[in-house]
């Protein structure tokens, strides 16, 4: 059995979770979001925890992939009740000279030094803001109750420019550290 998989989930109050036909549903004050399950995993919904355990009688045969589904549901169970209870917060930072990012509604347009700016359209389930003060990198600052999507869309704006190792410009998540590596040395005689 996986460890991961062993361990309840606990509901907290204003979240419902409801089990139909393998498609796990969780509603709660942020929004609403479903899972499907695999038949070689069943799912218990009781005194306020979600309890997960490996059906003995499925048609799977591998050992090791029903472990593993064991503990990939039990986390995207969990990572779904803390997300509509919670909600998930990424903030992506612009290092750079003249990089700016905007937003219209859900529409992000980003001038990263490239001869044309890039517009991007979000999912409706993404709350975005964008922040620019004086002599401080740009920030974007995305909410979701999803997180899986939130985690999508947070790598295709950093796919825009990713931040490069001698000087360090591009997009980051805030409080990532960047590996820097020295310029070129001088010739040595």
């Amino acid at each position: 059995m996986s460890r991961i998989g062993k361990l309840p989930v606990s509901i907290p109050a204003g979240v419902t979770v409801t089990l139909k036909d393998n498609v796990v549903n969780v509603k709660g004050p942020k929004g609403e979001l479903s899972q499907f399950v695999n038949p070689a995993i069943e799912v218990e919904i009781a005194d306020g925890h979600v309890v997960l355990k490996e059906n003995e009688n499925a048609m799977l045969d591998n050992l090791k992939q029903r472990h593993a589904f064991h503990g990939l549901y039990r986390a995207l169970i969990h990572n779904m009740v803390v997300g509509v209870s919670e909600g998930y917060k990424k903030e992506l930072e612009l290092v750079g000279v003249g990089y700016r990012a905007s937003n219209n509604g859900n529409i992000i347009d980003f001038a990263l030094g490239y001869t044309h700016n890039i517009f991007m359209q979000l999912p409706p389930e993404i709350k975005v803001e964008t922040k620019s003060e004086r002599n401080k990198n740009p920030l974007i600052i995305l909410e979701s109750c999803d997180k899986q999507l939130l985690g999508q869309v947070c790598s295709k704006i950093r796919s825009f420019r990713k931040p490069e190792p001698y000087k360090g410009k591009g997009i980051k998540f805030v409080g990532e550290e960047i590996r820097r590596k020295s310029g070129k040395s001088a010739g040595a005689k």
